[in-house]
């Protein structure tokens, strides 16, 4: 499963759950969700949940997915949708709210696994998110759709003009990406690729093989094809210590050739 690639939840109009929605006590701390849209914008720290959460119930009533696209909050309306920001490296998600928590009093929300992933959380825990409130009514989903298509459809006059731009500055630009190569980014924190396949299928019965021997821990386990090849990674770690510890866990289990990269 190449967690990257999931898409983000899409907001649509939904009627709030009324037993969601009841004021509560946790750890002797009264809470008022809001029972309809309100415009809410937050920075706080966002945390996430895994496996040992993995097909329980939420507060809604829904069995929780860690690869959803999922959250959880004190007092947003259940269900509701929102867009968390990492402001460190500026990725986003759109994840639709469907439980309750966190309740210790430095944490804004709890993020599903593959939402904390795609933020770029999972290694370090928790972080500094900023979260919105998304407006699912239908008169603001149509306006937002409408946007949406303007801002993708381009005119024939910008079409015509970007045509001969890249006509005319073809030999510059061949000049300048053989001179000035651009860099691969990679990913931060340490992974341990498992095995390398030309087959997919290979792959997958090795990702799931580790899934079900739970070798990985709370880290994700991928099968992303690069190269020419399906490679099967755990992570990310924080530490080389740490993809070691479960670089062996591997080797030791499956009897198979594990290697600690950083990429």
């Amino acid at each position: 499963m190449d967690i990257a690639s999931i898409p983000d939840a899409e907001p649509r109009t939904e009627k709030p759950l009324v037993s969601s929605n009841k004021p509560y006590q946790a750890l002797g701390q009264k809470y008022v969700p809001m029972k309809t849209y309100a415009p809410y914008s937050k920075q706080g720290v966002a945390s996430w949940y895994g496996k040992r959460y993995h097909g329980r119930k939420t507060s809604s009533g829904e069995v929780y997915d860690m690869y959803g696209m999922s959250a959880a909050h004190t007092t947003l309306p259940i269900p509701s949708y929102v867009k968390v920001v990492n402001p460190t490296n500026g990725r986003a998600v759109v994840v639709r709210v469907n439980d309750r928590g966190p309740f210790k009093h430095d944490r804004l929300i709890d993020l599903s696994y593959a939402a904390a992933y795609k933020l770029g959380l999972v290694a370090q825990g928790s972080g500094l998110v900023e979260v919105t409130a998304i407006d699912t009514s239908p008169e603001a989903l149509s306006i937002a759709a409408k946007t949406n298509v303007a801002a993708v459809e381009p005119s024939s006059t910008s079409t015509a003009q970007t045509t001969e731009l890249i006509s005319s500055s073809n030999t510059n630009n061949t000049l300048t990406s053989q001179s000035a190569p651009s860099k691969a980014i990679s990913p931060s924190g340490y992974y341990v690729q498992a095995g390398a396949f030309k087959s997919e299928a290979n792959g997958e019965l090795l990702q799931k093989k580790i899934m079900d021997l739970d070798l990985a821990g709370d880290a994700a386990v991928t099968n992303v094809y690069n190269n020419g090849l399906h490679r099967v990674k755990l992570g990310p770690f924080s530490s080389k210590r740490e993809a070691d510890i479960h670089a062996n866990k591997v080797r030791s289990q499956l009897n198979i050739s594990a290697i600690v990269t950083n990429q």
